[in-house]
């Protein structure tokens, strides 16, 4: 995984949090919403990346 792609998904959790906290403060439900959902995303985007990773470790491993 590239240093980019785990800046992007950190930006995005980062966001995410932010819009949730905000929706927190405000009392609205669908900001709040949007957050926790953004947050979920760059979450999953990250384990997906994770996953990739270790594919990549592993496939090498057996072609030594």
């Amino acid at each position: 995984m590239s240093f980019t792609e785990k800046a992007k998904n950190k930006v995005e959790q980062v966001a995410g949090a932010a819009r949730e906290r905000i929706g927190d403060m405000t009392d609205n439900e669908r900001m709040r919403g949007d957050g926790a959902s953004e947050q979920g995303d760059a979450r999953a985007k990250q384990a997906g990346q994770n996953m990739k990773d270790a594919g990549s470790k592993i496939k090498d491993a057996f072609n030594k």
